[in-house]
């Protein structure tokens, strides 16, 4: 089985920054594609950045040019840099890893970390 756990969220206030982390107990570069979604109070579960093996990311719209995810292969860790945040950026951060077995896509959650941004 594969575990994510993530740390690094936190409150701080609008305009500031945080980095999170994601540790699998797996190889990083097994993964398909190592993933942030974020799920704020009673709202749907949504992406936020991805990375994928061939070295493409992608983000949401609203986090283009604040956010950056990257990966350090020799700690097995995803990392997701958040640069000028914002009150609307305020959710539980969740890792996701995506692998292909046997055909089909199978993907593993960590637990989350909550970021607040407030005033």
């Amino acid at each position: 089985q594969v575990q994510l756990v993530e740390s690094g969220g936190g409150l701080v206030q609008p305009g500031s920054s945080l980095k999170l982390s994601c540790t699998t107990s797996r190889n990083i570069s097994s993964f398909y594609c190592m993933s942030w979604y974020r799920q704020a109070p009673g709202k749907e579960r949504e992406s936020v950045a991805h990375s994928f093996s061939l070295g493409v990311t992608n983000y949401k719209d609203s986090v283009k040019g604040r956010f950056t995810i990257s990966t350090d292969n020799t700690k097995n860790t995803l990392f997701l840099e958040m640069n000028n945040l914002q009150p609307e950026d305020t959710a539980v951060y969740f890792c996701r890893a995506a692998r292909f077995e046997r055909g089909d896509l199978v993907e593993f959650w960590g637990q989350g970390t909550q970021v607040t941004v407030s005033s």
